[in-house]
């Protein structure tokens, strides 16, 4: 990388910390950071699989907006992007997770059940496509977040795309892979940054030509898209 694009990304990792503390960490609901700091002492470096605070509060005022009220969430490791979303939904709403991890979902069930939103989640432990599948018949759902297996996301979106309602919206995590996605075949890059930027890059131009959705690709966390169903 040449010496503007390291001033660029200095000055990208200034204004995330500038926006971290002054606008994110201050309206972190508590029982999210309790979440968040026991993740990170469980799972050390894995923890930066949770969503950050700034997509929390982001998903959180997106579910708000929406008046969504019932919801999928199709990847939830320990459940932070879950609480956030349960913490948006009205009292008789409804967030079905499905993850097939459940030791890690339990890490943060104490925190979902201190926030007194636990009767707003069903948990499914199994894989997303065969549930997903099965799922036909609770729906339409106002809204989806997908935080699962990259390589599935295509599969997902299918699937998704029958489940959720004209109007609604898929949000997929992760989609930018800690800016992969924006190097170039010759720049360095470890084994997983490279497997990770094949995968977006190809679910990324998918999903520009997709004329059944309107799309947002946003950079906040590790880049988040949204779809919008039209149809």
């Amino acid at each position: 990388m040449g010496e503007n694009s390291g001033r660029t990304i200095l000055r990208s990792e200034a204004l995330l910390k500038y926006i971290l503390e002054t606008s994110a960490y201050p309206r972190e609901h508590e029982q999210l950071k309790e979440l968040r700091e026991a993740t990170v002492e469980k799972y050390k470096y894995w923890s930066v699989m949770g969503v950050p605070v700034d997509e929390g509060l982001f998903l959180t005022m997106l579910l708000k907006i929406m008046n969504a009220k019932k919801t999928l969430e199709v990847g939830v490791f320990t459940g932070y992007s879950l609480l956030s979303t349960a913490l948006a939904l009205p009292a008789d709403g409804k967030v079905i997770a499905i993850d097939p991890d459940r030791e890690a979902y339990e890490t943060g069930l104490p925190f979902i059940q201190k926030a007194g939103e636990e009767h707003k989640i069903s948990f499914i432990k199994s894989d997303a496509s065969s549930t997903l599948n099965d799922l036909i018949t609770d729906g339409p759902f106002d809204f989806a977040f997908v935080d699962a297996d990259k390589e599935n996301y295509g599969k997902y979106h299918e699937l998704l795309m029958k489940l959720v309602r004209v109007g609604g919206v898929i949000a997929y995590d992760n989609t930018l892979w800690f800016g992969s996605v924006a190097l170039s075949d010759d720049d360095e890059m470890v084994e997983f940054q490279r497997q990770g930027r094949g995968i977006f890059r190809a679910f990324n131009s998918f999903l520009a030509t997709d004329a059944r959705v309107e799309l947002s690709h946003i950079s906040i966390g590790d880049g988040l898209t949204l779809c919008r169903r039209l149809y």
